[in-house]
């Protein structure tokens, strides 16, 4: 008997009302992105305000960076303010190489926006 195993990343969804806060944990990679695309995608139409909050990330490749993307433009589409909190240096890093960062909405400890 096999046991399955534990997919790298995985998310846990804070509804909160008119705000979502999607917890993002592990490493958001090739294979992996419809894990975060497809819950939040359907999240958009009834949230007006999305966060993504990730402090839990680990690691993102580049599918993983297009995914960030592809949330980003379906949130400005549907009129929906997205922010990402408590993004690592790594992920910082990687928005920062593909001049991205100035795009998302950052907030960081205490909902301070960056």
């Amino acid at each position: 008997m096999s046991v399955a195993a534990t997919p790298p990343f995985t998310l846990e969804i804070e509804d909160r009302g008119t705000l979502a806060v999607v917890h993002c944990r592990g490493k958001l990679l090739a294979g992996f992105t419809e894990l975060l695309y497809v819950p939040v995608s359907q999240l958009l139409p009834t949230h007006p305000r999305l966060i993504l909050d990730l402090s839990d990330l680990t690691h993102m490749d580049s599918m993983g960076l297009g995914t960030l993307v592809r949330i980003y433009v379906s949130a400005r589409t549907k009129g929906c303010e997205l922010e990402l909190r408590h993004i690592g240096k790594k992920v910082r890093d990687l928005l920062i190489m593909t001049n991205l960062l100035p795009a998302f909405t950052i907030v960081g400890e205490r909902d301070i926006r960056m």
